[in-house]
């Protein structure tokens, strides 16, 4: 009986997860109200409350799973790839197909900042997308000669070009040119990169930075 009521209770939860997800990617957080979220659930509000405290909290496990599943798929891109070159390249590609897709364009590029403020949202992505940006950009700049500093540094400076270049592409008229001009701009500074690996250019550490 008591394992009967958990698996109902789950249920429950994952119903009402799904179906904010959809209202919210169709209508926005805004404009979903939660009397359409439980009647699409086909549970009570008192049931709602049980799992959730309100409108946010749900959006908040509607925003978690989205982001999990966006980094499910960029790790499985770049899973493969020994080579760091190929596996930055992939997991660029990755990334701008799933700001792309209009569940994430929505929840976490539109709405994300907006529901869970700046801040949050921010934490948020660094505990998803940011880790792997971050391994990609150690992998690749592992033939530097560089102080860990430095690696981080770079990382900070990837992520931000990449999650400004996913609004960019999230919110154009035509997503296919968008992403594929960020691709084409972005893969221009990882050639730069590579060519200065091959070529055995060190880049400076912080104490040997002009002015330092």
């Amino acid at each position: 009986m008591l394992g009967w009521m958990r698996e109902f209770s789950a249920s429950t939860k994952h119903a009402l997860v799904d179906v904010a997800r959809a209202l919210f990617t169709q209508q926005g957080y805004a404009g979903t109200s939660l009397d359409e979220i439980v009647a699409g659930a086909r549970v009570t509000k008192g049931a709602l409350y049980h799992h959730f405290t309100g409108k946010q909290a749900l959006f908040e496990a509607v925003f978690d799973q989205v982001e999990e599943e966006a980094t499910a798929q960029i790790r499985a891109a770049v899973h493969d790839h020994a080579d760091p070159w190929a596996m930055a390249q992939s997991g660029l590609r990755a990334f701008l197909a799933v700001v792309r897709q209009p569940g994430y364009r929505r929840i976490v590029v539109q709405e994300g900042p907006v529901v869970l403020g700046y801040e949050r949202f921010r934490e948020q992505e660094q505990r998803s997308t940011y880790g792997i940006v971050a391994e990609i950009v150690t992998s690749v700049l592992s033939s530097y000669d560089l102080e860990p500093s430095m690696v981080d540094t770079f990382s900070r400076v990837f992520f931000g070009a990449m999650s400004a270049a996913g609004a960019a592409v999230s919110s154009a008229e035509n997503t296919a040119r968008a992403s594929a001009e960020v691709e084409a701009a972005i893969g221009f500074i990882l050639d730069g990169l590579r060519q200065q690996a091959e070529a055995g250019v060190r880049l400076p550490g912080p104490g040997e930075l002009p002015g330092s």
